[in-house]
């Protein structure tokens, strides 16, 4: 069994107390732990933030990229110390397999490289070093401020998120408080550690732990000490702590979203589409945001939907050897007996439902279903195929989730999307990406519709007589 390993980083509270979770079982067994901290003792750290910021403030943004891109290659090298630490422990911690791991790594810290990261600034701001300093505007100048500090309340379903998360802060160069999801306390840790091994001044403007869900009275005091707040979470969570938020702090939240994927008749009958769907599904187990829970193919084609969504069963069963799903809680894995049984039913009906579902094993469903109403997923590899009559009725189609709707994939004409693109923006619609680069938005993305570094900063204007 690996040594236990810190779930947290605390650089003005070096030794708290801790609480040891064990994950795994036999040689996958890791030892994790976590802080327990007092009030005095976060409310020391806080400050410690404070102060670590007033000096990452007066430094150049290209230095600040410098130091996450050294981190950003460790995560990269498959013999540093920091890459193999992440991959020992995060499939027993997270529940992915070995291999989703290596792959989400990769993925993620390509994206934390400088070359990257300067492209989201370049795309955000134009000059980045309106973050250094005032700069020509309108006849005067002007200066982009980050808050001093960002208090940012994770979620654990897709790991990388949460740092991505402390790389956007540190640009606008804010300091963080992050609180770690229960089921992915370990990267950002490991992160925020190895930032602050490369460059001190600017790790110490990054700390991270986890506390236990309903501790409202420590949770409310770190609220009120921020200058804004940042929330990955569910519709229920993000409204609680929005309510708790003091009203004059900044809240920015990434909530529950639903994606899906349309493909035209042109190219049902294109292998590599069908490759691209099964990847955009597996990546995540379908966890993420970006997840398709639903697949539009159209009529009127050489493949119909139905003869289409098996083969998408047939690409998924071969991807489960490349990029095997990860272990499942008992509910979960229950919900997906209980849609295979409704599948099931409602094929013997001779409804039209034709079910698809790997043997002796939960690890991928595919349900062809004639109604094309959207109907989400309960996850894990379970996606739907569905009819479309006609490419211009998915809009209509979309409108009951208009409201959560993220990421559409697609594969087709060009010709044939740039008509309906603006509709689908109009309906909800935060990106619209080809299919199998769903799961991996570039960095210069708006997440949710909002610019990542921008919903952070405010101005300030210098005018000239």
């Amino acid at each position: 069994m690996l040594a236990a390993v810190d779930a947290f980083f605390l650089p003005a509270v070096p030794h708290p107390s801790v609480t040891t979770w064990t994950f795994g079982r036999g040689s996958e067994r890791v030892e994790v732990r976590l802080p327990h901290l007092s009030w005095p003792l976060l409310e020391r750290q806080l400050r410690a933030l404070r102060e670590a910021q007033a000096k990452v403030a007066t430094r150049p943004v290209r230095a600040l990229v410098a130091a996450i891109d050294a981190v950003a290659q460790r995560f990269l090298d498959p013999t540093d110390p920091l890459r193999q630490l992440a991959e020992r422990v995060l499939p027993p911690v997270t529940g992915y397999s070995p291999p989703m791991i290596r792959a989400t790594l990769d993925r993620m810290a390509a994206d934390w490289r400088a070359e990257r990261l300067e492209a989201l600034l370049v795309a955000e701001l134009g000059d980045p070093t309106l973050l250094d300093t005032f700069r020509p505007y309108a006849g005067g100048a002007t200066h982009a401020v980050g808050p001093r500090l960002v208090v940012q309340i994770f979620s654990g379903n897709v790991p990388g998120v949460a740092v991505t998360a402390l790389v956007r802060a540190l640009l606008v160069k804010a300091a963080s408080l992050g609180k770690t999801a229960s089921g992915e306390p370990i990267l950002p840790a490991l992160f925020a550690r190895a930032l602050a091994e490369h460059d001190p001044e600017l790790g110490a403007a990054v700390a991270v732990l986890h506390w236990p869900g309903g501790a409202e009275e420590l949770e409310n005091r770190v609220l009120q000490a921020a200058d804004a707040v940042v929330v990955y979470g569910g519709d229920e969570a993000v409204a609680a702590l929005r309510a708790r938020t003091p009203p004059h702090i900044p809240f920015v939240a990434y909530g529950h979203r639903l994606s899906c994927a349309v493909v035209t008749r042109e190219a049902a009958a294109e292998p590599a589409v069908v490759a691209a769907a099964a990847r955009d599904v597996a990546t995540f187990d379908q966890q993420g945001c970006v997840s398709p829970h639903v697949v539009y193919v159209e009529e009127g084609g050489a493949v119909s939907p139905a003869a289409w969504a098996a083969q998408l069963a047939d690409a998924l069963a071969t991807l489960e050897v490349e990029l095997p799903r990860g272990v499942l809680s008992p509910g979960e894995t229950a919900a997906i007996r209980q849609i295979r049984a409704e599948a099931e039913f409602a094929q013997l009906a001779g409804t039209g439902v034709a079910l698809y579902a790997s043997p002796h094993s939960t690890a991928w469903t595919v349900i062809f279903e004639p109604d094309p109403s959207f109907v989400p997923s309960c996850l894990n590899r379970v996606v739907r195929v569905k009819p479309l009559a006609r490419l211009e009725d998915l809009p209509e189609l979309l409108r009951p989730v208009a409201r959560w709707l993220q990421t559409i994939g697609y594969a087709g004409p060009r010709e044939r999307f740039e008509p309906l693109a603006p509709r689908l923006a109009r309906s909800g619609a935060c990106r619209l990406a080809p299919l199998g680069f769903m799961a991996w938005p570039p960095p210069t993305w708006h997440h949710d519709g909002q610019p990542p570094l921008r919903v952070l900063l405010r101005w300030c204007d210098w005018e000239e007589p």
